[in-house]
């Protein structure tokens, strides 16, 4: 597992509400499903990206859907 960082992002309580009652109902924290959503993000712009990091990006996704757009 990677080492995690902190950071800070601002959401509106619209999101912070369904983030907080998906992670209560799923089980899984709201911090995985925000670094899911931002590795979405980096695979969509992979192509802005330096060459060998989107390489790195696949490598990682654990997602079997990540060739779908």
């Amino acid at each position: 597992m990677n080492r995690k960082v902190t950071t800070t992002i601002y959401l509106t309580e619209e999101q912070q509400t369904l983030l907080k009652e998906l992670s209560q109902r799923s089980k899984v924290p709201v911090a995985e499903y925000i670094r899911q959503g931002v590795n979405l993000i980096l695979k969509k712009h992979a192509r802005h990206l330096p060459g060998q990091l989107s390489f790195i990006l696949d490598k990682k996704n654990k997602n079997p859907d990540r060739n779908k757009k």
